[in-house]
């Protein structure tokens, strides 16, 4: 299992790396597969935005953009996450920061488990995952 963290200009949030991987590995383990090699990098609103416009062809910001490399059961990406936009969704939805950065972290797991959001009921289905992974974290010291 490896799991990293690192930035993109700007700086890597104040979290606790072995309790988010150990909780990360639970959550791949318990929905049926294993860590292969999973790298956070927390970078900017522009530095997202510029990654958007360049492999996916999105001109507008996003909270994270998530590169696949899973290979069968054995869960693998690159995912890239906006402090920025973290922190502005945070306010949007009256949350604490830190509760929405573990849930856009957790996020990108789902995707790569083949976890979708595109239609309604794919999104339910996410917000269902992300809260079961959440409860997941709180049972982890």
């Amino acid at each position: 299992m490896v799991i990293t963290y690192d930035s993109c200009e700007t700086n890597i949030p104040a979290i606790d790396q072995e309790r988010l991987s150990e909780w990360i590995n639970r959550v791949v383990v318990t929905n049926g597969y294993e860590i292969g090699e999973i790298n956070y990098y927390f970078c900017s609103d522009n530095y997202l935005l510029e990654m958007n416009r360049e492999h996916l062809n999105h001109d507008y910001f996003t909270d994270i953009i998530t590169f696949d490399y899973t290979v069968s059961d054995i869960v693998s990406g690159d995912l890239f996450i906006s402090i920025d936009t973290v922190l502005d969704n945070a306010k949007e939805y009256g949350c604490d920061y830190f509760q929405e950065l573990h849930r856009v972290m957790i996020h990108g797991i789902l995707h790569l488990m083949e976890i979708d959001d595109k239609t309604d009921e794919d999104q339910e289905i996410m917000t269902q995952k992300e809260d079961e992974s959440l409860a997941l974290l709180s049972n982890i010291d």
